[in-house]
């Protein structure tokens, strides 16, 4: 059996989204990520009604006219259709806690936060007692990507309701993956998060050897990216490390979470993982060495401590930009045969 993956076309997008979206439309959760799906969605049209614990968040859509929103719970009473994007599996429950009692028949919560694939089963069965039908659509491609709609989004729930809430998705995303019912798409997530956790310790690894070494940072940089060993995350973090950020708005407390609900979907299967462990133990050494909410790509400064190196070049950026033009987004078809 072979498989390969193709993108249906996009629908253009004429007059922007709102004529494809007449559902009302909330967003909970302003935060690194969820400030930029939710400012997506406003670019291109889509009534919002907004909400984040923290006031000032929200001011930004207000003043370009989103409707604000007074509590979790307000906002799915008023809201055919409430996108969630928290920084916990604790945060998405006490939200839902919040929005459960005004849910029923003819409300959608669409979950966009990374989050446990058991408990969001759990949560989408109670949404489901009510009547109402809950959807997971976490994100994957970096918060540049996710400024820009050029990120990727991972779906899982019914067919129908995957169809029902695509228009929004596409704006959202760039590539739409309907990956089955709900908990394959956060199973899909923390898969990923872990591998490019996984990707961006080896190299830093790899570029504190070749400085070691005597090699031009520059040239190095050029010679993993045109080569087999490239990837996503060298092609985004090791430019933020070289430059000398090291600030890719991803912190290591968000990338623990994630790798420990891979290794907990391991643990769950009896499958003996030997890398993970070893994973989760370098990314608490760095929580140790520069704190919980410390930026990811720090993780090279515990090999500079150890050499005495600096693994710097001239010439990269100090943040990411997506130079990808924005564009409608599509649904990724999975083809067996």
């Amino acid at each position: 059996m072979s498989q390969m993956a193709q993108t249906r076309r996009a629908r253009p997008s004429q007059g922007g989204a709102k004529q494809e979206v007449s559902m009302t439309t909330g967003f909970i959760g302003l935060g690194a990520v969820g400030a930029k799906l939710a400012g997506n969605l406003q670019r291109n049209g889509v009534a919002l009604k907004v909400f984040d614990l923290d006031a000032e968040k929200m001011a930004g859509f207000i003043a370009n006219g989103s409707l604000a929103g007074t509590s979790a719970a307000e906002v799915m009473a008023s809201c055919d259709v409430v996108i969630t994007s928290l920084p916990s599996p604790a945060a998405s429950e006490a939200v839902l806690a919040q929005m459960l009692p005004e849910m029923g028949p003819g409300k959608t919560w669409v979950e966009m936060s990374t989050t446990d694939p058991a408990v969001i089963v759990e949560q989408a069965a109670r949404v489901s007692a009510t009547g109402g039908i809950a959807v997971e659509a976490p994100v994957s491609g970096g918060c540049h990507r996710a400024a820009t709609g050029n990120i990727s989004v991972f779906c899982g729930g019914p067919r129908e309701t995957f169809e029902a809430v695509l228009p929004l998705l596409t704006i959202l995303g760039r590539k739409v993956l309907h990956t089955g019912e709900v908990g394959t798409a956060s199973k899909l997530k923390v898969m990923t998060n872990y591998l490019a956790t996984a990707n961006l310790l080896t190299l830093c690894e790899a570029l504190t050897t070749m400085k070691a070494a005597g090699l031009d940072m520059a040239t190095t940089y050029e010679a993993i990216r045109i080569s087999s060993g490239t990837s996503f995350v060298h092609e985004t973090e090791s430019q933020l490390i070289l430059s000398g950020s090291r600030d890719v708005d991803f912190a290591l407390d968000l990338v623990m979470k994630d790798i420990g609900l891979f290794q907990a979907l391991a643990d769950a299967h009896d499958v003996p993982l030997e890398l993970s462990p070893l994973v989760i133990d370098m990314i608490k050494q760095g929580q140790a060495a520069f704190g919980a909410s410390a930026q990811s790509d720090r993780m090279i400064e515990r090999l500079e401590a150890a050499t005495g190196l600096e693994v710097r070049a001239e010439g990269f950026p100090q943040e990411l930009v997506d130079d990808e033009p924005p564009a409608r987004g599509a649904e990724v078809i999975v083809r067996r045969s």
